[in-house]
């Protein structure tokens, strides 16, 4: 094909993607719809142009267009990795974590089901092998990401069911493509019955396999970028070649999931990518990535609706009966999950409530497209395929695919506005009218400044502020009128705003490199998760999301029965500096949130929601407080060299400022500019650089805290802290269960304990020592020992303690006092202690 002709074709197709974005807001359709209306159109006009005898001036360039060089492998190799990649690089991954049970559950529950009730109805109903029905089910089971996005965002739904719904729609097409190779396997082999038991043997090598090869590829793409840490480019142009090498090296290289691979590649820079590169080259590069996945995104509707008339030349009146089969099972299969799957998590407590409006738009809104065609595609394309499989296959796909587009997609903000989910609800209505109305008195102040600086005529200046002053009358009045509001609900939207201020807050400290990219990911999750829960239960809501934000995660209490159980301190080490990182991160922003209250929200909601507010944030200063007053106990003096760190940065920070506007002033030339930011740059990354936190020689600084070790000299506190182990615990952690074998002692360098013995409760707190009773008393443990905050431990073999016991007269004191406590004997227990000498 001529090079001119080829450049004019993908000429024509940007010029149609620029179109057909305004295009779709103007007759309010969704984005994929109008490309591949577009593309079908542009297909039969080309088809037309060649058939017909008015002109031949325009059959080369028709000929270019139904020429174009599309195969499945362009889809599958160019365009699906790059929107693949890019969605997971633009997750909130964190967040995710939090719901990961529901949308694994969505993404391969719903697919399977899908897919097996698609090819067993079409199997019912046609003469094709069970394993061909079975592809065509996996060929229609995937939805279109990019449908799915655009309709939550239309109806503004609540971020977490959002966030389900595209977790799901992402994932869901690795799914389904992993079924598709392998049923695509089946019937190129010519095996006519698969078994269930070989589907569900080879589908997890798929999964697996990629997983791996994506994630291996991940971590040395990112090991590369690093050592490119002053070069944006290199780096930007590395993250452009992982995901496609990764899709080719699950594929040709061990035979596994490509798509897997992509998703595992992009999970992991996503997660990693922050704490490794600078913040603008992080920005910059999910900013390419968002521009790439555009163009990719709208090239694939438009060349895949290429297909459409091709792929239906074949059609046959009953090719229409088994559509309308493939249309109602696809259906059915979705009102199962949504139906059925849903509320059962629900009930489970595995996932949020989701209304039934949002289940039908959900359902409505499982539009097909481009990932659809091009797997009918693959199929068509193959020499291994029986003729009329691939002619089944070709039709009834692109048959799904068009109802879904014409039909689902040109009537979905009908149904939406049926539901009434494109309506405000009458708090946020209300909420708005009482907005409008302080913004006016705000904007009447402005202006009536503006109108003294520049000395208007009175005329005009009058004449416009009676017609400003009647605005603002109505919008006042309105806004008295929304007195229904109760106090619950004024309380509920102060939090939400305010914790969207938090999120502001964050998101300017990280432009001003004052919050490192690293832990802005954790507090702005944490940030939405307060908005989303004090969405949902208010009040109580954004208390249990504020204190779920200073306490110790899953992941952390897993990290510590690493370090307690096999001597890996180094993850607990990490997690513990992220700890602090994240600690001093949130008490910085936490600062900054009284000034809003008090200039925003009491005048919008009231003295008393702004006076309750700062009592919600006061509170959770003080929990942040506390968390780091626990962390300094641990580990004395890595606060300080954090907050060193966080001076430097700031005063980094400044002085780069200070250089900006010497140079806009024309004090200082381009040369000696550029000079100085690069010395800049240099000692930004040096402070970018966090300390590393290492836990293992803490425990002699803890034994030297302990007031029972005080009468011990240097070279003794060294030995026994070398002779000591040192165990974490959360908050309701058993350290000691009843009637357990005494071995050991312990001994509480920071947090506190609860024991229960013989009907009695006591707590024990820093400085105090449990475990020895039993050990002296040579009897199992008659009390249940646990944590009832996040403690450090201080652990000791029992021969170690009874040789200390022999020489500390403070360690004696200790175990009278705790015997007489509980009427025990002292010189009884301590008589077998004495020293020989």
């Amino acid at each position: 094909m001529d090079i001119v002709l080829v450049t004019t074709v993908i000429s024509a197709f940007f010029l149609v993607i620029g179109v057909a974005e305004p295009l779709a807001e103007r007759l309010r359709l969704p984005y994929s719809v109008i490309l591949a209306m577009l593309g079908v159109l542009i297909a039969v006009t080309a088809t037309f142009f060649l058939r017909t005898t008015l002109t031949d001036a325009l059959n080369p360039v028709a000929e270019a267009i139904l020429g174009f060089p599309i195969r499945s492998n362009v889809f599958l190799y160019v365009f699906l990795p790059t929107l693949l990649f890019q969605a997971t690089l633009d997750m909130n991954l964190r967040r995710m974590l939090d719901d990961w049970v529901p949308i694994l559950m969505l993404a391969v529950v719903a697919v399977v089901v899908a897919t097996f009730s698609v090819g067993y109805a079409l199997s019912w109903a046609s003469a094709l092998p069970l394993a061909a029905c079975l592809l065509i089910g996996a060929i229609v089971s995937t939805t279109d990401p990019s449908a799915v996005v655009s309709i939550f965002r239309s109806i503004s739904a609540p971020r977490r069911l959002a966030r389900i719904i595209e977790g799901e729609s992402l994932l869901n097409d690795a799914a389904a493509i992993a079924l598709f190779g392998l049923f695509m396997g089946f019937v190129m082999l010519g095996v006519p019955d698969p078994s269930l038991g070989d589907a569900l043997t080879r589908f997890p090598v798929l999964i697996a396999g990629g997983a791996l090869t994506g994630w291996v590829a991940a971590r040395v793409a990112v090991w590369i970028m690093a050592l490119f840490n002053r070069f944006e480019l290199a780096q930007v142009s590395i993250s452009i070649a992982l995901p496609y090498l990764a899709y080719i090296g699950a594929e040709q290289s061990i035979g596994a999931s490509g798509v897997i691979a992509v998703v595992a590649a992009g999970l992991t820079l996503n997660l990693t990518g922050p704490g490794r590169l600078p913040p603008q080259t992080w920005a910059y590069l999910r900013e390419v990535w968002k521009l790439l996945a555009h163009w990719a995104g709208a090239l694939i509707f438009i060349l895949a609706a290429l297909l459409i008339p091709r792929l239906l030349e074949e059609v046959r009146l009953g090719d229409f009966v088994l559509i309308g089969v493939v249309i109602v099972a696809a259906i059915a299969a979705r009102v199962v999950i949504l139906f059925g799957l849903l509320p059962l998590l629900t009930l489970m407590r595995l996932s949020p409530a989701v209304e039934r409006p949002y289940r039908v738009a959900i359902l409505w809104g499982g539009l097909r497209g481009a990932v659809t065609l091009a797997l009918a595609l693959a199929v068509t394309e193959s020499l291994r395929v029986p003729v009329e499989v691939k002619r089944v296959v070709g039709i009834l796909a692109t048959g799904f695919t068009l109802f879904t587009l014409i039909v689902q997609g040109t009537t979905l903000r009908s149904v939406i506005g049926w539901l009434g989910l494109d309506r405000l609800s009458p708090i946020d209505q209300a909420l708005s009218r009482q907005v409008v109305a302080v913004a006016l008195q705000t904007v009447r102040a402005d202006v009536a400044r503006t109108t003294e600086n520049y000395e208007l005529t009175h005329d005009i200046v009058r004449s416009e502020a009676k017609r400003f002053g009647d605005k603002l009358e109505k919008a006042v009045k309105a806004a008295e009128d929304s007195a229904d509001i109760l106090d619950r609900d004024r309380i509920t939207l102060g939090l939400i705003a305010l914790a969207g201020h938090e999120r502001d807050t964050i998101l300017a400290r990280v432009r001003e490199r004052t919050i490192s990219a690293r832990m802005a990911d954790q507090v702005l999750s944490d940030a939405d998760r307060l908005i989303e829960s004090a969405r949902s239960g208010g009040r109580s809501g954004y208390q249990r999301a504020a204190r779920q934000s200073v306490a110790y995660g899953r992941l952390f209490r897993a990290v510590v029965i690493l370090n307690n159980r096999l001597g890996l301190s180094r993850p607990l080490a990490r997690m513990t500096a992220d700890r602090f990182e994240r600690l001093l991160s949130q008490r910085l922003i936490l600062r900054d949130l009284g000034v809003f209250i008090d200039g925003r929200i009491r005048r919008i909601h009231g003295r008393r929601v702004a006076d309750l507010l700062t009592e919600l944030l006061s509170r959770r200063v003080e929990m942040v407080e506390t968390a780091l007053e626990g962390l300094r106990l641990q580990y004395p003096g890595y606060a300080e060299v954090l907050e060193r760190r966080f001076i430097r940065r700031t005063a980094l920070r400044l002085e780069e400022r200070e250089y900006m506007a010497m140079r806009e002033d024309g004090l200082i030339g381009a040369e000696v500019h550029a000079s100085l930011m690069r010395d800049l740059g240099a000692r930004r990354a040096a402070a970018d650089q966090r300390p590393r936190l290492d836990i293992a020689p803490q425990r002699t600084v803890l034994v030297r805290q302990l007031p029972l070790f005080a009468d011990l000299d240097d070279a003794a506190l060294k030995r026994l802290g070398r002779a000591f182990q040192t165990r974490y615990a959360n908050a309701g952690d058993i350290l000691i269960q009843k009637d357990s074998a005494a071995k050991r002692v312990f001994f509480i360098a920071s947090g506190a304990v609860e024991v229960q013995s013989a009907g009695q409760t006591w707590r024990l707190g820093r400085g105090e020592m449990f475990g020895q009773m039993a050990i002296l008393m040579q009897t199992p443990r008659r009390a249940e020992v646990r944590a009832i905050s996040p403690s450090t431990l201080l652990v000791l073999e029992e021969d170690r303690f009874r040789r200390l016991l022999r020489r500390s007269e403070a360690l004696q004191q200790a175990v009278r006092a705790s015997a007489e406590k509980r009427g025990i004997e002292p010189e009884a227990l301590l008589s077998g202690t004495r020293d020989p000498a």
